[in-house]
């Protein structure tokens, strides 16, 4: 659920749906793009995390949810409980969990792949609630896992070891080319890789499930002839009240898309209107290219984002908004706006730890919190 839509997918695919000669539909494949995986570990107020997680707590039986350690209050969960919503007046979490599994029957989902898929959703449910503990050691600042029965129940549910998980999510591994350095790691960066941990667990899962439905729905025969429609279903353009990462990437994406329509449907037909001497009435758009120019060419929003995560040493999200408003390819830019600009020191709309793009479709203010982090991604 987003503030906007009860039932959101918040990721974008691209679907061939193919037909036969008699234009009966005989199959197709699914490619999944831009899962918005912030959502697994935090949701804005008045949104919910994936249906998944309250579909398992009210819809499976009490012998499940034993087996997976948990209980059915959602509140429980930290990433459950952050944005002050768990229910919905037009979804029934209970109803939607039992078409579900009748869902992954058909589609032929064997008893331990279902098995195995709900260990992994119930785990990362687990794994939200690990706090730590900070301690020094050695001169430098550790973390350790503060209580146990959260990591216990994760380990339990996962069948993995709970030294080894521990381990895992307090100290990082540092590969160089002579040899293998592990380095604590402090409290604020435990969380981050315990987040990381469970987004990457979620969207590995989701990209398996959407390999084996692809399976069960994918032409038998290769050689059958067959005529194919593609459907692209992707985010909208989105501005929202707070706009961080994810925001920013399907604008982009958005900016892409309108560039591919101008050039295809607007240019290139009016330009062989004019060699082929038809009279029309010309159409006036406006060209986004500069904006994606922004965004994507060399000295871009994104090239100056990725040579900060590769720089040597902490750099922060405020640093990188100082580089970009330092780069002269994007503060002088007509679409990009910063606190620094002479034009923008006393605007109040504009925060301080914020950019805002003159989109196409209109303009957004980015709050740059997230932004190393989330481009990083790091497992």
């Amino acid at each position: 659920k987003t503030n906007r839509n009860d039932n959101s997918s918040r990721f974008g695919k691209y679907m061939d749906m193919q037909f036969n000669y008699q234009g009966d539909p005989i199959g197709g494949i699914i490619t999944d793009y831009l899962l918005e995986k912030s959502r697994v570990v935090y949701q804005m107020e008045g949104e919910r995390n994936f249906h998944v997680f309250y579909q398992l707590l009210r819809g499976a039986d009490s012998t499940q949810l034993s087996a997976l350690k948990l209980s059915r209050a959602a509140d429980n969960y930290t990433f459950l409980n952050q944005s002050g919503c768990d229910r919905l007046d037009t979804v029934d979490d209970a109803q939607e969990w039992a078409e579900m599994q009748e869902a992954l029957g058909v589609i032929g989902f064997s008893k331990d792949e279902i098995d195995g898929m709900f260990r992994i959703i119930a785990s990362i449910l687990h794994l939200g609630n690990v706090e730590f503990d900070a301690f020094v050691e050695a001169g430098q600042n550790c973390s350790r896992v503060k209580g146990s029965e959260a990591v216990e129940a994760a380990c339990a549910v996962l069948g993995c070891d709970q030294d080894k998980l521990e381990h895992t999510l307090t100290r990082r591994h540092v590969v160089t080319a002579r040899e293998k350095v592990v380095k604590p790691l402090k409290v604020d960066d435990a969380r981050i890789a315990r987040n990381a941990l469970c987004k990457a667990m979620y969207s590995r899962l989701f990209t398996w499930l959407i390999e084996r439905v692809n399976e069960c729905i994918e032409v038998a025969n290769k050689k059958t002839k067959r005529r194919t429609i593609g459907v692209l279903d992707i985010y909208g353009f989105e501005i929202f009240q707070e706009n961080s990462f994810e925001q920013f990437i399907i604008n982009y994406c958005n900016e892409k898309l309108q560039q591919i329509f101008i050039e295809l449907t607007l240019k290139q037909e009016q330009d062989e209107y004019v060699r082929e001497g038809i009279e029309w009435t010309n159409i006036d758009y406006f060209n986004n290219a500069v904006i994606c120019d922004l965004i994507e060419k060399k000295g871009g929003i994104l090239s100056v984002l990725d040579d900060a995560c590769l720089r040597p040493g902490k750099t922060d999200d405020d640093t990188l908004l100082g580089f970009m408003n330092r780069q002269q390819v994007i503060c002088s830019h007509p679409h990009y706006e910063s606190r620094t600009q002479n034009k923008y020191l006393t605007d109040r709309t504009l925060p301080r730890n914020a950019f805002r793009l003159v989109h196409y479709a209109g303009s957004v203010t980015y709050a740059i919190d997230g932004f190393i982090e989330k481009n990083k991604d790091t497992l």
